[in-house]
């Protein structure tokens, strides 16, 4: 079996709010202010598929919310959006692996944020047989064509794969694709699931 884990609110926890409030401090600028201006729109979605650098997208970001940051203080905010791992999540996919389960990661990620949970959270990518990230895909989710990719890569069929994913929308698109597909709403929802789910039977893959 191939279990596709989402990174942001499965593995491990984020809060963009966390990000405003640092560049608030850094800028002076009202926190307010930088809300009601800050969006993960399209600036955000072309650089999670690499297509723009990280310059451009820290320039379009401040232009975006009328705040005055240098590159380094806009990425000390970027990526203070990290809380910590879920290490129960990380127990289990690590179980699963032991048990001879494919386990991979599924996330929408950028360069940026890429550079500073592999250093500083090096379990993620040591508890996972792969990474299948959007910067270096080109594509990202709800995309059909990532999760058609995904299943490519690894050599199995949609019903031999189970995927975990806290947007609702990108569950919506796997279960499209005809994987099993899960949203995490909370963070019971793993943990629940793998106690009423079997998953000691090796993988015949």
């Amino acid at each position: 079996m191939l279990y596709i884990f989402d990174m942001g609110n499965v593995i491990i926890d984020i809060d963009f709010k966390r990000a405003l409030a640092v560049w608030s401090n850094l800028s002076g600028t009202p926190l307010a202010m930088l809300t009601a201006k800050f969006s993960l729109g399209d600036t955000f979605e072309k650089h999670e598929c690499g297509q723009i650098s990280d310059a451009e997208f820290v320039e379009r970001m401040c232009d975006e919310m009328d705040v005055s940051l240098s590159f380094e203080q806009f990425a000390e905010g970027w990526h203070a959006i990290f809380i910590d791992v879920r290490k129960d999540v990380i127990d289990l996919m690590n179980q699963l692996r032991a048990q001879g389960h494919r386990v991979v990661i599924l996330s929408n990620t950028n360069r940026l944020h890429f550079e500073y949970w592999s250093v500083h959270y090096p379990v993620i990518a040591a508890s996972a047989d792969c990474l299948y990230l959007s910067q270096a895909l080109g594509m990202r989710k709800p995309d059909p064509d990532i999760f058609k990719y995904v299943l490519a890569a690894e050599g199995v069929t949609a019903d031999q794969s189970i995927f975990f994913d806290d947007i609702l929308e990108h569950v919506e698109a796997a279960k499209k694709s005809g994987i099993h597909a899960i949203h995490v709403a909370d963070r019971r929802v793993i943990p629940d699931y793998f106690k009423t789910h079997d998953f000691s039977i090796p993988s015949k893959n």
